[in-house]
């Protein structure tokens, strides 16, 4: 597998190695020992599979602590922008953003580390998106940074007025008024 590293330091992009013939392909998508080595030592617990159409953004999403959450994305079928946001405090990155294309064609995979909010954009006509986390889902920690925050200033690559969102999407807090992390209190990142 190929782990390349991008601008905020933990969130990666992760390219496993496929194996192909006649009859298809193979790939290890998770490998805890193959990871570990790659420097991602994470006790995944949950996986979520999802299903969207073309326009539908999801996001930016992440808990608050003491449930924040590490997440291991994936694109079954179909195409995502898929958007990385560092919400901690005093980090040297903070508010800056990682878009990548996943897609099941690629099969790259980004990982999130605690700390970050994420979201995707569909591209395609629909997609079915995977992933893994670290952490239980608590709905009483569930927290929001608007997707279209001039702050950010990300391209979701899907044109106005074709977004599709969920109306918890539609009223999430900016950055500037976020509950975000705190980058110098380790006891979110373990």
């Amino acid at each position: 597998m190929k782990v390349t590293a991008t601008e905020l330091p933990g969130v990666v992009i992760v390219e496993p190695q496929l194996f192909g013939d006649a009859r298809g392909y193979f790939f290890e998508s998770w490998n805890r020992d193959r990871f570990a080595a790659a420097g991602i030592q994470v006790d995944f617990i949950q996986d979520n599979e999802s299903k969207s159409r073309f326009g539908v953004i999801r996001g930016l999403h992440y808990q608050a602590a003491p449930y924040a959450q590490a997440k291991l994305v994936r694109v079954i079928a179909g195409a995502v922008l898929d958007v990385a946001v560092d919400i901690r405090r005093g980090s040297p990155t903070f508010g800056r953003y990682v878009a990548v294309e996943l897609s099941g064609d690629n099969k790259r995979q980004m990982f999130v580390p605690r700390g970050f909010a994420h979201g995707f954009a569909v591209l395609s006509e629909t997609v079915i998106f995977v992933y893994k986390c670290d952490n239980k889902y608590m709905p009483s920690h569930e927290r929001g940074i608007a997707f279209d925050d001039p702050a950010l200033g990300i391209d979701w690559q899907v044109r106005a007025d074709s977004f599709i969102l969920s109306p918890k999407d539609t009223c999430n807090p900016s950055l500037a008024e976020a509950e975000l992390f705190d980058y110098h209190r380790q006891e979110y990142w373990s």
